[in-house]
C-alpha cells in the first residue's frame, strides 16, 4: 500500500493519580525508550517531552495503525520498562488526550514540549489538559477526565 500521509498527533497523559513517578535523569531515558518503541511501529516520535507527573509526545502516524493502538503500545511497552529499570510501583493513567497539529503550529508545540519544565511552574497538569480539552471543543466530565 502506498499513501502520501501527514498526520502528526500530539498525545499527552499522565502517571496513575498525577503522582510524581517521573524522576530526574531517568524522565529522559524513558523518552529515549518511547522513541525507540515508536520506531519500531513506523510512528516517528517528534519531540517528547514533560514533567514528574506528565509525558507530551509528538508523533507522526503511519497509515497501519490507531491512535488507540500507539497509545497502547507506548504506555504497556514503557510501563514495563520502568518497572523492570526505575519504579516497580509505577502506572500510567488509563486516559489519554490526542490533537491533531497542523504544520502551520508544528514549531509552537515543539517550543511548548521543550519548556514543559517553565511552563509548568505556573500551570498544573490538571490546568494544562483542561485548556487542551477547551481550545480543541472536547466535551469531558471532570469526574472521569483524569483516570
Amino acid at each position: 500500500m502506498s499513501a502520501f500521509l501527514h498526520v502528526r498527533v500530539h498525545l499527552i497523559w499522565s502517571t496513575r493519580n498525577r503522582e510524581a513517578r517521573l524522576k530526574g535523569l531517568w524522565r529522559s531515558d524513558l523518552c529515549g525508550y518511547i522513541h525507540g518503541i515508536c520506531e519500531s511501529i513506523h510512528a516517528p516520535l517528534i519531540k517528547a517531552g514533560g514533567i514528574e507527573d506528565h509525558l507530551h509526545l509528538y508523533v507522526s502516524m503511519p497509515a497501519t495503525i490507531t491512535i488507540a493502538e500507539l497509545v497502547k503500545t507506548i504506555k504497556a511497552n514503557s510501563s514495563r520498562w520502568v518497572h523492570e529499570n526505575h519504579d516497580p510501583a509505577f502506572a500510567w493513567q488509563t486516559k489519554y488526550a490526542a490533537f491533531s497539529v497542523s504544520k502551520s503550529t508544528e514549531a509552537a508545540l515543539l517550543t511548548y514540549i521543550k519548556n514543559q519544565e517553565e511552563h509548568h511552574r505556573h500551570k498544573s497538569y490538571v490546568d494544562e489538559l483542561v485548556e487542551f480539552l477547551n481550545r480543541h471543543g472536547i466535551a469531558y466530565d471532570p469526574q472521569y477526565y483524569l483516570e
